[in-house]
């Protein structure tokens, strides 16, 4: 039990982690977006929160099984593509609200891009970050399903141990 405990940590820690990097990128990169496609990436998003996670599991477990051996590293990115969207959905709003003028303001006082970032842009953005971390920490410490469809055999976390014991347990009977 404690391997599947110490698995399901290093999966939702890396997971987390990975997908809140990505997302806010990918947010940053949305919003700059023109109109028409920040529509079509922000409706690209809302698909994985729409389906089913039975569908979006069976979906990776094909996808990477064309590519690769199920193991660790599919779980890791099929929690990491999952977490995502809850990333975007959890950063744009601060981004809206966000005031450039000071980061443009930081500009024409000679600070660098990469500087400014650091300095002006992410901290504003710090309490949707962290918002987009503990959903996807959530969410992937939560999911069941896609880890079902993308483990390997030997990969074994809190849920699917759980639910092979009841399982085996329920055949018995």
């Amino acid at each position: 039990i404690m391997n599947a405990f110490y698995t399901t940590i290093t999966i939702t820690l890396v997971a987390s982690i990975v997908a809140t990097l990505l997302g806010t990128l990918a947010a940053i990169g949305i919003h700059s977006m023109k109109r028409r496609q920040k529509a079509l990436m922000l409706g690209a998003t809302n698909i994985p929160l729409l389906n089913a996670d039975i569908v979006t599991g069976i979906s990776l477990m094909l996808l990477l099984i064309k590519f690769t051996r199920l193991g660790m590293n599919t779980v890791l990115i099929a929690h990491i593509t999952f977490n995502i969207p809850y990333v975007i959905l959890s950063v744009m709003p601060k981004i809206r609200q966000m005031n450039l003028s000071i980061y443009e303001a930081a500009r024409d006082l000679g600070a660098n891009a990469v500087y400014a970032f650091f300095k002006i842009i992410l901290p504003q953005l710090a309490g949707g970050i962290a918002a987009g971390f503990f959903m996807a920490f959530t969410m992937s410490m939560d999911d069941f399903v896609i880890t079902y469809f993308t483990k390997g055999p030997g990969i074994n976390t809190l849920s699917t141990m759980i639910y092979g014991a009841v399982s085996y347990t329920h055949l018995r009977a």
